[in-house]
Formats: structure tokens, C-alpha cells, sequence
């Protein structure tokens, strides 16, 4: 059923960098959670209220309230669409993530004003009237919402769409919710107890934590996440077919909403080399990253000696220091000039984000590495952590 929906309102064309394809699938996935979703309000509110409970109407404004969850990521979808103008020269793709926060917004306060009607319910008991019809509608409510979380799924991970996986994940607590909601109905059908408030008040918690976690993960979009680690590793893999870099360092990803990406880093070239034919393997290399990934690429060109014995030697030295510190040390940017009485080693040391010990700490600890081998040198390190 879901890839016969994508191939009918999609069609073959399944090119996620190609930003009409991409809004059909949000498209797609906002006007069927619209619909699903408007169908199962109507239906729960209808049963709620002849069946007097407070956990299935609870349950439909839930359903109601994802419905405009739909409209507003459709919205912000549309809008994050936007072609760059002056004020926005980078776009306007940040207003999806927007977008995904207001909905997780929505769906802290449905889970609020649940968790305060169901204890209400728990307070003021009142049996509910369940008949077959309402345990067959829940039942079907549950199948429906299954369905609907393995198409947002899909659809999420095609167009890596924040608010989409948001509601992927609130389908699958809508899900947990009404079968909580079933059982309290069969309950209170066949036993003849009323546990209608306790079952609201479970499916609140389950719905405040699902907008919440949503929540949290939205907003590290907004403040800058770490990239996909698939992704940079595909970035450090990209410079092997090209013969004139050496490696790559400086890593950086600046994301601006989905297709919105600008990548940057420093490309190490031998020294020696033709700066008009390595800047021009630089080029050649931005413009293949652009067809591949589909980002904006700027490398920053920078010189290497590799054909020179001392200054590979003490290169090797200051990287097997900055190991022996911390496996996880590296160096970058290293040079080496040679003054009267010392030999001056200039370099960058990189270390995790998660490191024990302070840049000081860390810095002093590689320097006496180094001091012990090769007395006369003199460090000169800018200590820095990555970006990505």
C-alpha cells in the first residue's frame, strides 16, 4: 500500500535532491495523515461521547491534534521551499524545522490537557457504556495507526524530513495509547471497572514523552547537531580518487534544512605542486561533492611538505606524541622552521569533544612527549576540537 501511494502521486522519480520530488513526498505524507487522522477523530469522538469516555475522547483530540500537526508540516514545508531572497541568502530551510518544533509543541499540550481531564475522571469516577462497536473501532484505530507509522517512516527517511519522523514517532505512541484505551473498554465492558482515568492519564505520559524527546531532537537541529557520521565519513572518503590531495582536515557541516547543506574543509596538497594545477583539482573536487551529495562545497587549499626527510620525520614524531597522549589526538597544519638554536614545530592539535584533560593539560602532555625525543624543538600548538 505505501509504495503503491508513492509510485501513484510521486511516480519514478525517486530523486531526493531534486526539491519538486522532495515536496511531493511531504506533500503526500501531510495529506494522508490529514485525512487518517480527521477519520479517526470523527469516528473515537463519536463512541466517546455515547460511551461516556473520557479515554477515547481524550484519544480522538489526540487524533485531531495530529491532523493539525499535518497541516502545519505541510505549511512549513512549503515555506521552507522558499526560493534565497536578500534577506535570506541561504534559504529558507530551517523553517521545517520550525515547523516540526511547532507540532511537538502541539503535542506536549494535548498531552497536558489529557492528563488533566483523566484526572479529573479519576477524581469524579463515572462508568463508561461500552458496546462491541467501540471495541471494534479501537481495534481497527490500532491497525490504522500501525499502517501509518511504517509510512511516515518510510516517507521520513526518503525525504529526511524532521517533522515526518516526528510523526512517525507519535504514531507509534498513539498506537501504545489506544490499546491502553482498548483495555480499559474491555475492562469496564466485560469486568465491569472503571480504570477509564488511569488509562488517560498513561496515555498522557505516553504523549507528553513522545513531543517531548520530538522536541529535544528538533531543537538540536536548530542549534546544530552532529552531522550523519555516514555522511562525514563519505566527506573523508571523497579525496582518494583525487591523486594531488594528500588528506583533508577542518571538517566542517552547517545545515540550513534538508537539501540545505554547506560543507567546508582544508585540503592538504604537496608543497611543490603547481598552485594553478592543484587549485584547479580543488575545483574539480567541490563541483563532484556538489553532484554527490548535493551541498555547497568550499575547500580551503593548504600546502604540505612531503619531500622533505626532517619535516617528515618530525611530523611522525608530533603525531605519535599526540597518540601516545590520547589515541584519539591528531595533528594537523604542520610546519617547521628552522631557528638558531631550536627547530620551531608549528601545528594544530586536535582532540575529542569528550577529552579528560584541559587544553593546557593536553598541550603540555604532547609537548614533553616530543621534548623527550628531540630536546631542541619547540612547540608552537593551537589546540582546537572538531565540528563535526
Amino acid at each position: 500500500m505505501i509504495h503503491f501511494l508513492i509510485r501513484l502521486f510521486i511516480g519514478k522519480n525517486n530523486d531526493l535532491n531534486d526539491s519538486a520530488v522532495r515536496s511531493k513526498y511531504v506533500s503526500l505524507a501531510g495529506i494522508t495523515g490529514i485525512l487518517v487522522n480527521i477519520l479517526l477523530f470523527a469516528g473515537k469522538l463519536t463512541v466517546g461521547l455515547l460511551s461516556a469516555s473520557v479515554a477515547i475522547i481524550a484519544d480522538a483530540f489526540n487524533n485531531i491534534s495530529d491532523a493539525g500537526s499535518s497541516v502545519i508540516t505541510l505549511i512549513g514545508c512549503r515555506l521552507a521551499n522558499k526560493p534565497v531572497d536578500k534577506e535570506h541568502p541561504l534559504g529558507h530551510g530551517r523553517l521545517e524545522y520550525v515547523s516540526g518544533f511547532i507540532v511537538d509543541m502541539l503535542i506536549i499540550l494535548v498531552g497536558f490537557e489529557l492528563f488533566k481531564s483523566s484526572l479529573d475522571k479519576i477524581l469524579h469516577p463515572v462508568l463508561p457504556d461500552v458496546g462491541t462497536v467501540t471495541l471494534v473501532l479501537l481495534g481497527v484505530a490500532i491497525l490504522v495507526k500501525v499502517w501509518l507509522f511504517f509510512f511516515y517512516r518510510k516517507i521520513g527517511k526518503s525525504a529526511n524530513s524532521a517533522p515526518i519522523k516526528a510523526s512517525a514517532a507519535d504514531s507509534l505512541t498513539d498506537c501504545i495509547a489506544t490499546t491502553l484505551v482498548l483495555a480499559s473498554a474491555i475492562v469496564a465492558k466485560y469486568f465491569q471497572i472503571g480504570i477509564d482515568g488511569w488509562a488517560g492519564i498513561l496515555v498522557a505520559i505516553f504523549i507528553l514523552f513522545t513531543g517531548m524527546k520530538a522536541a529535544k531532537e528538533t531543537i538540536d537541529l536548530l542549534l546544530g547537531s552532529t552531522p550523519d557520521p555516514a555522511f562525514i565519513q563519505a566527506i573523508y572518503d571523497f579525496p582518494k580518487d583525487y591523486p594531488r590531495i594528500v588528506g583533508i582536515h577542518d571538517v566542517m557541516v552547517h545545515d540550513y534544512g534538508p537539501g540545505r547543506q554547506i560543507v567546508s574543509f582544508h585540503a592538504e596538497v604537496p608543497s611543490d605542486s603547481d598552485i594553478n594545477i592543484a587549485h584547479e583539482e580543488v575545483d574539480r573536487m567541490e563541483r563532484d561533492m556538489n553532484a554527490r551529495f548535493g551541498c555547497i562545497v568550499t575547500i580551503h587549499l593548504d600546502p604540505l611538505v612531503v619531500n622533505d626527510p626532517l619535516v617528515n620525520e618530525l611530523r611522525a614524531l608530533a603525531q605519535q606524541a599526540a597518540k601516545e597522549v590520547d589515541d584519539r589526538f591528531s595533528i594537523h597544519d604542520f610546519r617547521m622552521t628552522m631557528g638558531e638554536t631550536n627547530i620551531n614545530l608549528i601545528f594544530d592539535l586536535l582532540l575529542p569533544p569528550d577529552c579528560n584533560m584541559n587544553t593546557e593539560e593536553a598541550e603540555n602532555a604532547v609537548v614533553e612527549k616530543i621534548r623527550a625525543q628531540r630536546p631542541n624543538c619547540f612547540c608552537v600548538i593551537r589546540v582546537e576540537h572538531p565540528f563535526v
